[in-house]
């Protein structure tokens, strides 16, 4: 008997909880999703998220890599917080600016290197989910996690479109919403850590790197699909590349 497919994750302790249930119309539009990537080729695939920060990029990843399960093909999750620089060389950049945020905080030769092209349909598909841990700091870079011949990458994160990795992706979704609400959501996600500090955070640093990023690289016109998020429960594809 074949085993059931599965849905691989990363050893990052940042780890956001499970969405919950979705809507009639949000299932419409993850299945719809899944179905496209799906039909794209057997081998290997690599999906990107994109979008403003508190989009719900990592829980349309759970939905999506929860459909394609579903179908038959297996999964590998990951996310680009989980590919930061790590904090202890952080006195050699500026990180803390919103133009700093935006081009020093990842590392995109770690991105590279340990995850996308092991997941390339010619990939060796050793893939390492996570390289420097957001929260404790721990190197996770000899952790590897099988990825089969027909598996599916999906990765979330912000600036997953930037000429560094860009042509890796074989499927983009952007997820889009308003700068004020992407403000609004952030903050009330992070005040759990951030205290009274979550909404300045939010309107000075990753507001800031977000501009950034849609000046040089006008990320919404690389999307295989761009998709209005502003209503979880309502998700609504306004473009769509064929």
């Amino acid at each position: 008997m074949t085993a059931q497919p599965v849905v691989r994750f990363s050893t990052s302790t940042l780890q956001p909880p499970t969405p919950p249930p979705a809507s009639p119309g949000r299932h419409a539009l993850v299945d719809r999703l899944a179905e496209r990537i799906l039909a794209l080729a057997p081998a290997r695939l690599r999906v990107a998220i994109d979008g403003p920060t508190a989009a719900g990029k990592t829980s349309l990843g759970h939905e999506l890599a929860e459909h394609i399960v579903r179908a038959g093909r297996p999964v590998l999750r990951a996310c680009l917080d989980d590919f930061k620089r790590p904090w202890k060389d952080r006195h050699r950049y500026d990180r803390e600016s919103g133009e700093g945020y935006y081009r020093n905080a990842y590392d995109y030769d770690a991105v590279t290197r340990l995850l996308l092209e092991p997941a390339a349909p010619g990939g060796t598909g050793r893939c390492v989910l996570c390289s420097i841990d957001p929260l404790t700091q721990t190197d996770h870079s000899d952790v590897v996690t099988p990825a089969p011949p027909d598996a599916v990458l999906v990765v979330d994160g912000v600036f997953a479109f930037r000429p560094e990795i860009d042509r890796h992706w074989d499927f983009r979704i952007w997820l889009d919403i308003a700068p004020e609400l992407s403000v609004r959501r952030g903050a009330a996600r992070d005040a759990s850590w951030a205290g009274a500090d979550a909404t300045a955070l939010h309107r000075q640093r990753y507001l800031p790197s977000m501009e950034c990023y849609e000046s040089e690289v006008r990320p919404q016109r690389l999307a295989d699909v761009v998709v209005d998020n502003t209503d979880f429960t309502r998700p609504r594809v306004v473009r769509e590349s064929r």
